[in-house]
């Protein structure tokens, strides 16, 4: 099977509509089962799904957990009971907000049953979230999302964070994520085929993440208290974070890639490319060009580097933001850099990527939205699935 990133990059962009109305669109990783799963094993029916609360900072009754996200088109939450209910602008109670909250066991855990349907679960801790059931640029229900990187966000002050899925006939394709802060430490352990586990940090790991983006200068405002980390980008965009820090870095990849190749490999075949007409071209399978990527682009893997689903572009361009952000390019003429020990080694880097993989058991987290190239995220996936498990795991040491 070959590696995720040389596969469509569907998956990167959110299988639900966030709506016209929405607050931000965050840019976490997203999933494309139909370009990752093998069709000829389907997953039948309702999934368990456990809710485990061992953070051993908050009591089960202080947890609130949301299933949102779409069905065939339209955005749909999760009920108690297991099923799916449309969203509603009838649903916005007095003070202007759902609650969709799931209420977790008084003990112990909590089971419930998920249908198909792509989307993310929260969990919020000491208060509930406030979804705002909006009209779409179509006139559609949708709901307005947290953004816990914009400062008047009614979700601001809630201590919360979510993962991601998309479960249908080809199976069940998760992940935790980072992408746009790293607030509550979750794992996820989805069984079927195999038995596999990921995002669980190491001892002590929510500490580290806070106390390494604190050590570096220009990272240290994306700390915001005791709640949450915020992405670069997404600190970049908030006035928190150089808007020229990776600028340096992108002018010697430039410089250097003037007078030599770059040679980078996908599942299509192998593209070289040099600087030409400050552009970053390359032949190969196809003739793909890049202008010169601000820090903007680079962090959020957009702009001059987003990756569109046409198997040349999208995979050049995804494992160019990889090398941007892990600062390997300058090191390794060839790319994808598959050794770990390689990553972040620049003093201009991704320091916050850098950070919540250091946390983690695996070594796996998704740190930036290109971060699966050579499979770094922590992603996880079964075309046979039995039961998915969220944990929230221990906040301190």
């Amino acid at each position: 099977m070959a590696p995720r990133h040389q596969r469509q990059l569907g998956r990167r962009k959110l299988l639900f509509a966030l709506g016209g109305a929405a607050v931000a669109a965050p840019a976490v990783a997203a999933l494309a089962p139909h370009a990752l799963a093998d069709r000829s094993k389907a997953a039948a029916g309702s999934l368990p799904l456990t809710i485990v609360n061992n953070s051993g900072s908050f009591g089960n009754g202080s947890v609130h957990v949301y299933v949102v996200g779409n069905q065939d088109g339209r955005q749909v939450r999760l009920t108690p009971d297991g099923t799916l209910a449309p969203i509603s602008l009838s649903d916005n109670g007095p003070d202007g907000f759902t609650d969709y909250a799931i209420s977790l066991s008084g003990s112990g855990e909590t089971r419930l049953s998920l249908p198909f349907m792509s989307g993310r679960i929260y969990v919020a801790l000491g208060e509930k979230l406030r979804f705002k059931a909006v009209a779409d640029g179509n006139g559609n229900p949708a709901l307005q999302f947290p953004a816990g990187w914009v400062t008047s966000d009614p979700n601001f002050k809630v201590l919360h964070d979510c993962a991601e899925f998309t479960y249908n006939s080809a199976g069940m394709f998760c992940n935790t994520t980072m992408v746009d802060m790293f607030s509550v430490p979750l794992s996820i352990r989805l069984t079927g085929e195999r038995d596999q586990t990921t995002g669980t940090l190491r001892k002590g790991g929510r500490a580290s993440v806070f106390a390494a983006v604190r050590e570096q200068e220009e990272f240290a405002k994306l700390v915001v208290d005791d709640t949450r980390v915020l992405a670069p980008g997404h600190g970049l965009d908030a006035g928190l974070f150089p808007k020229e820090y990776l600028a340096p870095y992108i002018d010697e990849v430039w410089s250097t890639y003037t007078g030599r190749d770059l040679v980078v490999k996908t599942n299509a075949g192998e593209f070289t490319g040099r600087v030409r007409g400050d552009r970053l071209s390359f032949s190969g399978p196809a003739e793909v060009s890049f202008a010169r990527p601000s820090t903007r682009d680079v962090l959020f893997c957009d702009g001059t580097l987003a990756a569109p689903n046409d198997g040349t572009t999208g995979p050049v361009a995804a494992i160019l933001g990889a090398g941007f952000n892990r600062s390997t390019l300058i090191s390794h003429p060839s790319q994808p850099t598959t050794e770990p020990d390689e990553f972040y080694k620049n003093a201009l880097t991704n320091h916050y990527s850098a950070a919540v993989h250091a946390a983690t058991e695996d070594g796996r987290a998704y740190g930036f939205a290109f971060d699966d190239v050579a499979d770094f995220a922590s992603f996880i996936q079964d075309t046979a699935p039995t039961g998915i498990r969220l944990t929230l795991t221990p906040f301190e040491d």
